[in-house]
């Protein structure tokens, strides 16, 4: 069974988003690449509408340490 996501799991969203995109620097990623992003990940699925700069940064945040 492949792995759903949805806008609680920031850790397993970071982790995903680090996989996906290893190449890249933070300084560079905004809440609205983070969104389009996470939205784009395989599996996610959670209502959109339900996303907000919290869960966007608390996402980018696990992110962050993960690469600390």
């Amino acid at each position: 069974m492949a792995k759903r996501y949805h806008w609680d799991a920031v850790y397993e969203l970071a982790l995903a988003l680090k996989a996906q995109y290893p190449e890249e620097t933070l300084e560079n990623v905004s809440l609205e690449m983070i969104f389009e992003w996470v939205i784009a990940l395989p599996g996610f699925d959670d209502d959109l509408e339900l996303a907000n700069d919290g869960i966007l940064l608390a996402i980018f945040q696990e992110w962050y340490e993960e690469l600390d």
